[in-house]
């Protein structure tokens, strides 16, 4: 709190050695730390009243909610936007397989010799026109 460190504290009790004397120091010491703990428990008090009035506890905990609110609305948006997704994903897969299923059912029209070829890839028409002429 007040960064002192073991030289600061040293210098503090050689004077404190100097001024005060070596007979009264002990009960200076103990009075000062018990003022110094009368200060901190006041100090705490307040803090514990200032804290209860203006409510901070219950603010504390409207912001924590607030903020798991806010989470769980992102997560339902993100599980909202996967499902969505999956359900385009299952249409065009439906659309996809009736097409196919579609072409599979369609009548095929029998196979006429006009226009085809034959084993050895010439044309039928040409054997009937050529032979016949």
């Amino acid at each position: 709190m007040f960064d002192i460190g073991f030289p600061e504290l040293l210098i503090v009790s050689i004077v404190a050695l100097l001024v005060i004397g070596p007979e009264k120091l002990p009960e200076t010491v103990r009075g000062v730390a018990i003022w110094v703990n009368r200060f901190k428990k006041s100090l705490a008090n307040i803090k514990a009243e200032f804290e209860n009035e203006i409510g901070a506890d219950e603010i504390r905990r409207q912001v924590h909610n607030d903020t798991i609110m806010r989470e769980l609305n992102e997560t339902k948006q993100q599980v909202e936007g996967i499902f969505d997704d999956a359900k385009t994903a299952v249409a065009e897969a439906q659309d996809a397989a009736r097409i196919d299923t579609d072409a599979i059912m369609k009548p095929t029209k029998p196979a006429t010799n006009t226009g085809q070829q034959n084993e050895t890839g010439e044309d039928d028409r040409s054997k009937q026109s050529g032979s016949g002429g």
